[in-house]
């Protein structure tokens, strides 16, 4: 809910105000409720409030508590606060007032440096121990809350952003080599896998899942958080599965409905977006609230070129979804005459950083900007759905099956599920002995997983060792070398390279637009659920994900409820937006094709080889190229190279 900054003197010389007022100016051009600083001995915190929660309404942070000699500032949400309450004794008529940033503070009075672990929501905080002479602060589990830090002998200094922490003396603005190495080898969307490490080489950032110790000089990064599937959860029925689940992700939901302003959602045709909505939705009701909706949907004139099974407009599952649930206040956007060139030198200033998201860029600020205006405080999304309500691949389910032996429950699934594909059942179990024999997951077939062309400067990645390093941490040249859906999934929850994107991305869009995004799918009590849940239940009676399409009977219409034809895609649009200033772009990544300085971190030749693949004339159907991605990505970092170079 808030922009956090301080700074902590190692030399035990005196706070100089000057430092704090640098840091605390720096984040004044986005918006605030309340903005306040508080020094001690050597140290000094400083809060940019955004009012979000009713707790934070009239918050006042720094906070310090004489009795405890504890100040704090924070940037959190927590969702257990019913949890914490009991587990630390707090009396009744104190819980409703209570802010999270206090429940914090008794949660470290509690457990010390092993506070963390009992919270559970989105947060980013700093607390500084005077007894101890000891600053003490910490991560959400999946980093939807972003904390830069710098530190030298002398100080050690932090930020929810990383700008403001150019404006003390002696930290420089020098580019990261090998960060830069990491985000142009990785074909996919992570971004670098040292997940401490950022752009420049004179910022570090707290790792998700990780909590920080300053004392003694020294700094000490500490993870206190993993996930991994336990103990299988057995239930006596497919009901009291489908009943937990709605249970757990109920729980999940109603936390992130605290607000005193409007919530709303990005809804798209699918089940994970869906599923939230169909929760959120009428819990507002009772609350007298509507629930505000945001659609991305693509321009009038665009003509669809994508395959049958692929949905570019997904307005009429979309739609279907409104209509069933009800109390929703729908929102159509196709951003007309907006494209994502235009945007990139506004994202370089929002991210601080190189991107990957070019194509969805502008339709994502979008929507942060429409929800603004009708005073959302709580954006809801499924982001994290693949992996946890929505999980459940059939193809791997049925390749174990049929490695397995189990004939009769294979044949019995085979029929079921070539019924609901309308295809033959022989073409199906075709597919399924070749996926058990090969082993490899349909989500990287073996023809795609090197299909991004690299576009590193192969000098540049031998002087900085990418490649071992990406070896190191699991990642290939393809971007992976798991092979199974299985192995994906555990993966996505034990790397955490998977998790700095969203939270980067939604931490500087909430400064700007004053508003939250909130991912219940994300919610570590539906995750552990999720786990937990043994196979069957996610791949049953011919479909995939079924737990989730049982668990939502009677929330969400069959059309989409049970839908596995159609799949909705964002960005098929792109290229058609750019047509106008397709000439504009092909002269940029000529003049990038002949700058010696960008040809030291990128491979030109393989980016004139992209630009006569796509050549002069925009064409619609090249929006998934590989090639395409290649030149805008380049662009991307071209302009951040040069933007650094300026300065």
């Amino acid at each position: 809910m808030s922009a956090i900054a301080g700074f902590y003197q190692l030399n035990d010389e005196p706070v100089d105000l000057l430092y704090g007022s640098c840091l605390m100016d720096a984040l004044r051009h986005y918006p605030a409720d309340d903005i306040r600083t508080w020094r001690g001995d050597g140290i000094f915190l400083g809060c940019h409030s955004q009012w979000i929660s009713p707790e934070s309404d009239g918050e006042l942070l720094p906070r310090y508590d004489n009795e405890s000699r504890l100040a704090i500032t924070a940037d959190a949400i927590l969702d257990n606060r019913e949890d914490l309450f009991e587990r630390l004794q707090v009396q009744h008529p104190e819980r409703k007032r209570m802010t999270d940033s206090e429940l914090i503070l008794l949660a470290y009075r509690k457990w010390g440096r092993e506070a963390p672990q009992y919270l559970i929501g989105d947060f980013a905080f700093m607390i500084w121990d005077e007894r101890n002479r000891l600053l003490f602060g910490a991560r959400d589990f999946s980093g939807a809350r972003t904390l830069y830090f710098h530190h030298n002998q002398t100080r050690f200094a932090f930020c929810t952003l990383i700008q403001p922490l150019f404006t003390l003396p002696s930290v420089k603005k020098r580019l990261n080599e090998e960060w830069l190495a990491e985000f142009l080898a990785i074909p996919g969307m992570v971004e670098a896998v040292d997940t401490a490490s950022t752009v420049y080489d004179s910022i570090g950032q707290l790792p998700p899942s990780h909590s920080i110790t300053v004392t003694g000089g020294k700094v000490t990064l500490s993870r206190y958080c993993r996930l991994a599937a336990g103990e299988p959860l057995k239930l006596k029925s497919d009901e009291e599965y489908e009943e937990a689940f709605r249970e757990v992700f109920e729980t999940a939901v109603s936390a992130r409905l605290r607000t005193n302003r409007n919530v709303g959602a990005h809804l798209s045709g699918g089940l994970d977006s869906g599923s939230v909505v169909s929760f959120a939705a009428p819990a507002l009701r009772e609350q007298n609230k509507l629930l505000y909706t945001y659609s991305y949907v693509p321009e009038n004139d665009f003509e669809d070129w994508t395959s049958r099974s692929l949905l570019p407009d997904e307005r009429p599952y979309i739609q279907s979804t409104v209509r069933h649930v009800g109390n929703i206040s729908d929102h159509y956007l196709d951003f007309e005459r907006t494209n994502p060139l235009d945007e990139v030198n506004d994202f370089l200033e929002i991210m601080e950083m190189p991107y990957k998201f070019f194509e969805n860029s502008f339709w994502m600020r979008g929507i942060y900007q429409r929800a603004n205006q009708h005073g959302v405080g709580l954006l809801l999304n499924g982001a994290r759905g693949n992996f946890t309500i929505s999980w459940g691949s059939a193809w791997e389910y049925y390749a174990n099956l049929l490695k397995r032996l189990k004939w009769i429950r294979l044949y019995q699934e085979l029929s079921l599920f070539s019924s609901h594909l309308g295809a033959r059942k022989s073409k199906v179990l075709t597919v399924v002995a070749k996926k058990a024999a090969v082993g490899r997951s349909l989500l990287f077939p073996a023809a795609a997983r090197n299909e991004f062309p690299a576009f590193i400067n192969p000098a540049f990645a031998a002087a900085t060792n990418v490649y071992s390093k990406l070896q190191d941490h699991r990642m290939d040249a393809g971007g992976t070398t798991v092979e199974s859906a299985y192995e994906v999934r555990k993966n996505q929850f034990e790397q955490l390279y998977f998790w700095n994107k969203n939270g980067t991305l939604g931490t500087k869009l909430s400064l700007r637009y004053a508003l939250w995004d909130r991912d219940p799918t994300n919610d570590l009590r539906v995750i552990r659920f999720c786990l937990a849940v043994p196979e069957e239940q996610y791949v049953q009676n011919g479909y995939d994900r079924a737990l989730v399409r049982r668990a939502t009977r009677n929330l969400l219409p069959d059309k989409v409820r049970l839908n596995q034809h159609i799949r909705g895609v964002q960005g098929a649009d792109v290229i058609h937006r750019m047509a106008r200033s397709w000439p504009a772009f092909i002269d940029e990544l000529d003049r990038l094709a002949a700058d010696p300085l960008i040809a030291e971190f990128i491979h030109i030749p393989a980016v004139t080889a992209a630009m006569g693949k796509l050549g002069k004339e925009p064409r619609p159907e090249y929006a998934f190229l590989p090639e395409f991605k290649l030149l805008t990505r380049s662009l991307i970092v071209y302009r951040f190279v040069k933007n650094l170079e300026r300065r």
